[in-house]
């Protein structure tokens, strides 16, 4: 099928014609048929058969969520393919599970299943749940990280009474009173000791699940599920790639989350610590599996972790000797391009080999255990005991393998090399946290993502920078002439006519020594005779010296971010506002993005300064660093087109809805007074400006 089949065509048409008329108030939008027919003929290959990957802006309003629902799942459904929507939001997905599908099933008439696919950590595995309140014989406390106090094994054995009696299906997101997280972790189901072929999983409410999920035809994940099972090799916990349209919705949190998940870290001391355990835990599988093949692993383990105790040591003494270079406020030491020096990276190269070795040792001692308890060779309360403990262990040494194979890997002369750095940790010992993460992860999509998919659709409401995608694409790994499809589509709002973007005169910028006192002036004009207000800050502490030199002359109705959780203080708000009584929100950076306030809960609209992201993470300052190097100029390339979309995200605050009206005022004049100021101006909406 390589062009859109005329039926799935007419489908598409006979659909939203079937919505339009079910929605009272809804208005046939080109923007969003174009949308719609846009990402079919994407994902059906008529424009690249090899490629079939689009990249949408579409404006607030445009109604993305049904344009991209509309335009994938008549054609998966006629292709024998499935739809992921991976969100980044909790939010967003609740509104697609309970709200944008069921909606679309109604209409459609297409005969389809859907639902939310959640991470292992999100279910309870039993098995671990009955060991901690199981009878005290030495084993349960062996579980517990840290002593147990009554109330927590009583909390513990209500939740499994309410298993057992269905009050309570096994996930975290149905708990009535929630968890404290130290306590869910202990007894979340996770990768390692939750094994399918023992009867007594087989029934775990993470098991159970997945098998509705093979027969679900569209799925809703967040972005870290997409990738955790990416990194499996795709096709683990979601269906095949190959068989499957992605959607990726906030598409802009796609770099920070692929980096995050590339990224590893690892303690020395603390490495030291678990390593005994796992020595004792080689010994006890020594002694309780009966074939002779475990003694040749067991040997070797007991050697590699003594050699891996020897060379962490090395290292921490290394550590040791450096204090004056952790003297610094982050206590970090970042390596520079991410060369290791000559001493530390022997001891690494040989932490990888060792680390990678004992872990084939390791693995091979747990497929003899599974063998062992497949034949009844091992009691059952012994077997789930050792599953559970060799399991916790396996996901730590994984990890150490992962880090220092990371720190001794040789970089790539043709890309970025990695970033790499050492925090100190002060506590009851002194240690070091060793990170490494990679600059650029395009490299890693392509090979995970973009090159296996059966379609992918991106979107989000800010993907371009400074009026373009060139930043977002670089950032992913996709190129504007690799065969995807670009797609920019303007909100239907009428933005000269509802909404003024106002730069008020002022004697200081944002660098200047005064420039607190005087925004707090001009907030206090500004907040005049308004009803709702929000203003934005690009820190805390000036977020919050402003609230002391204003609060005293605001009566009422000052709500700092911080003071209440988000939905408080938007519940408060909304209900000053419905009583015609002043409301005002402080808040910063993640009050500029998911903040919904329509009509009249949101009119007066303060943005304090640009949105410039000071590289205050290793990783940013190793890719500013790496962009000089290549003759570039890092903030022009980095810090420009990542503060020009957070400053769109930031003003997208005001307009939610086409009757919406307000002001935008920014106080920061290097909008005016600089060079770059007119193109991040000329990346905003059309408002009406008003320039002092």
């Amino acid at each position: 099928m390589r062009m859109l089949s005329a039926d799935v065509k007419t489908q598409i048409r006979t659909i939203y014609k079937g919505i339009a008329a079910a929605l009272p108030n809804f208005r046939s939008r080109r923007e969003q048929n174009y949308i719609v027919a846009e990402i079919s003929k994407t994902l059906a290959g008529e424009y690249d058969k090899h490629r079939r990957i689009i990249v949408v802006e579409a404006g607030t309003g445009i109604g993305k969520s049904l344009a991209y629902i509309l335009g994938s799942i008549p054609l998966a459904l006629a292709s024998k393919k499935k739809v992921c929507i991976a969100t980044a939001t909790v939010a967003l997905q609740e509104q697609l599970l309970h709200k944008d599908l069921p909606f679309f099933l109604a209409q459609s008439e297409l005969d389809f299943t859907f639902g939310l696919v959640k991470g292992r950590q999100r279910y309870v595995c039993l098995s671990k749940l009955e060991m901690l309140i199981g009878a005290d014989n030495g084993t349960q406390m062996a579980m517990w990280q840290t002593k147990p106090d009554n109330s927590q094994v009583k909390q513990l054995q209500a939740l499994l009474k309410d298993y057992h009696e269905g009050k309570w299906n096994g996930e975290r997101d149905t708990l009535t009173s929630q968890l404290p997280d130290h306590l869910w972790q202990q007894i979340a189901c996770d990768k390692h000791s939750c094994h399918r072929q023992l009867a007594s999983h087989r029934n775990c409410p993470f098991h159970k699940a997945r098998e509705d999920i093979d027969n679900w035809d569209v799925l809703i994940a967040n972005h870290s599920l997409l990738f955790a099972d990416l990194e499996l090799g795709g096709g683990v916990i979601l269906p095949d790639p190959e068989e499957l349209y992605y959607i990726i919705d906030e598409a802009h949190h796609l770099p920070m989350v692929a980096r995050d998940f590339s990224s590893a870290q690892s303690t020395l001391r603390g490495a030291i610590d678990w390593l005994e355990k796992i020595d004792k835990t080689s010994s006890k599988l020594q002694n309780q599996i009966k074939s002779n093949h475990i003694i040749a692993p067991a040997q070797a383990m007991q050697d590699h972790i003594t050699d891996l105790t020897g060379l962490l040591n090395q290292i921490a003494h290394y550590c040791d000797s450096q204090t004056k270079r952790f003297d610094n406020p982050e206590n970090r030491i970042r390596f520079e391009h991410g060369k290791l020096p000559e001493a530390l990276l022997i001891q690494a190269e040989n932490l990888a080999t060792v680390s990678t070795t004992a872990l084939k040792q390791f693995n091979k001692m747990l497929v003899l255990l599974s063998e062992a308890i497949k034949d009844g060779d091992i009691p059952k309360h012994q077997s789930e005991q050792l599953l559970t403990e060799t399991g916790f262990m396996l996901q730590r040494l994984e990890n150490l393998q992962k880090l220092w194979k990371m720190m001794a890997k040789e970089d790539n002369p043709k890309g970025a090399p990695m970033a790499r750095w050492i925090e100190l940790i002060t506590g009851k010992q002194t240690d070091y946290l060793f990170n490494a993460s990679p600059i650029e992860v395009g490299f890693m999509l392509e090979k995970l993502l973009w090159d296996k998919a059966a379609g992918v659709v991106l979107c989000s409401a800010t993907l371009r920078a400074l009026n373009n995608f060139n930043h977002f694409t670089r950032q992913v790994g996709l190129s504007i002439d690799d065969g995807s499809r670009y797609l920019a589509l303007d909100s239907p709002f009428d933005f000269e006519q509802n909404a003024t973007l106002f730069l008020p005169q002022m004697n200081t910028e944002p660098t200047d020594d005064n420039y607190t006192e005087e925004l707090a002036e001009q907030i206090l004009a500004l907040i005049d005779g308004e009803q709702a207000t929000l203003v934005l800050f690009a820190s805390y502490w000036q977020m919050e010296k402003v609230a002391d030199l204003v609060e005293s002359k605001i009566k009422t109705g000052l709500q700092l971010q911080g003071t209440a959780s988000r939905q408080q203080i938007l519940t408060n708000h909304k209900k000053r506002c419905d009583e015609n009584e002043p409301s005002i929100i402080f808040g910063t950076g993640s009050f500029s993005e998911g903040l919904d306030l329509p009509g009249e809960y949101l009119t007066n609209l303060i943005i304090t300064k640009l949105p410039f992201a000071v590289p205050t993470s290793p990783v940013e300052q190793a890719h500013a660093e790496y962009i000089k190097i290549k003759g570039g100029n890092p903030f022009l390339q980095l810090t420009i087109p990542d503060a020009s979309r957070k400053l769109i995200q930031s003003c997208g605050r005001l307009l939610r809805k086409e009757q919406d009206y307000g002001r935008i005022t920014i106080l920061d004049r290097r909008l005016v007074s600089k060079r770059y100021g007119k193109s991040l101006l000329d990346a905003l909406p059309p408002f009406r400006r008003v320039i002092e």
